[in-house]
């Protein structure tokens, strides 16, 4: 007897449905493409001797200045994040613009000073108060003009970018307690 026409393609067509079915369970569960890194990063490096004329010039003006100011006792000269918490607080930056719909999103780092009674939980060490820091903070292009934020006057941008305010910074660096000798060597 034969099999109808019928029930030859009915057949066919469920082996190719459950075939296409397990081929797209197998491709929602592997990884998603990473974005690509971009390598625009490479016009921005400077030789360890570039870097050396870079510190000696702070060394030699700022430095000095607030050496001065200091009573001779010379301010945190460098400071340190680890590789994970940079890249942990880039992948938090861009995820929170996407999420917000921002552009161009990108980091700003301010200069800032441990006051003498800030905080124990907010600096890495309670040693580092009255010494200066550096804090980041995510910026994006196309921001809301809002002014009622509460920050200063020296933390808007007049560049493209404005800061996020709305996402946290980040800080609690480990810094060096400089020296006695204010222009010791980069290390």
């Amino acid at each position: 007897m034969k099999t109808p026409f019928f029930i030859k393609n009915l057949s066919l067509l469920f082996a190719l449905l459950i075939l296409s079915f397990c081929m797209l369970s197998c491709t929602r569960c592997s990884e998603p493409p990473k974005e690509p890194v971009s390598d625009s990063y490479k016009k921005k490096l400077i030789s360890s001797r570039e870097g050396r004329v870079l510190y000696d010039e702070y060394s030699r003006t700022n430095n000095a200045i607030l050496t001065k100011y200091r009573n001779g006792e010379p301010d945190s000269r460098w400071y340190w994040f680890s590789v994970e918490d940079m890249e942990g607080y880039i992948q938090y930056v861009k995820e929170t613009a996407k999420k917000q719909k921002l552009k161009n999103p990108g980091i700003r780092i301010y200069m800032g000073k441990y006051p003498i009674n800030h905080p124990k939980s907010k600096m890495a060490k309670p040693e580092y108060a009255g010494y200066q820091t550096i804090f980041l903070v995510p910026t994006a292009q196309n921001l809301k003009k809002d002014s009622t934020t509460a920050m200063s006057r020296t933390m808007r941008s007049t560049d493209e970018n404005t800061n996020v305010t709305d996402m946290q910074y980040l800080n609690m660096t480990n810094l060096a307690p400089p020296p006695k000798v204010s222009t010791a060597g980069m290390q």
